[in-house]
């Protein structure tokens, strides 16, 4: 069994880098300093995220089916990662309209008693996913 290599410093959560290569065939072993690729640096979340966009072939509905989520959230998962790979995403005016919408209907949930401040505080997370 093969464990997924960490990205992050379990001490002092900064990155982490490659330092060795082998080769599962001849042993052959490489050291030095490797740099990892984007997706790899990526937290697990994210990862997973991405695999099921890909399987799904960017299909926002069938995210939606596979995962559980609205798809506000399928758009807030995948401008996230994006952005976590170092690139700027554009947000139009109905994007930001629908997250403010959700926004505001979680909030009056629990305005009314409806949910608890923990679950209110869950739900504004996972629609941001941070």
């Amino acid at each position: 069994m093969r464990y997924k290599a960490p990205s992050q410093c379990p001490v002092c959560n900064h990155e982490l880098i490659v330092t060795k290569l082998s080769c599962t065939n001849c042993s052959t072993n490489l050291e030095g300093e490797f740099a990892p690729c984007k997706f790899c640096l990526l937290p697990a979340e994210q990862r997973d995220f991405i695999e099921v966009f890909l399987k799904c072939r960017g299909n926002i509905k069938d995210v939606e089916k596979e995962l559980g989520i609205s798809y506000p959230t399928v758009r807030n998962r995948l401008n996230a990662a994006i952005e976590a790979l170092g690139y700027r995403v554009d947000r139009d005016a109905g994007e930001l309209a629908e997250e403010k919408e959700e926004r505001q209907a979680i909030l009056d949930s629990l305005e009314r008693g409806e949910i608890t401040p923990a679950e209110a505080t869950k739900q504004l997370k996972k629609l941001t996913n941070k």
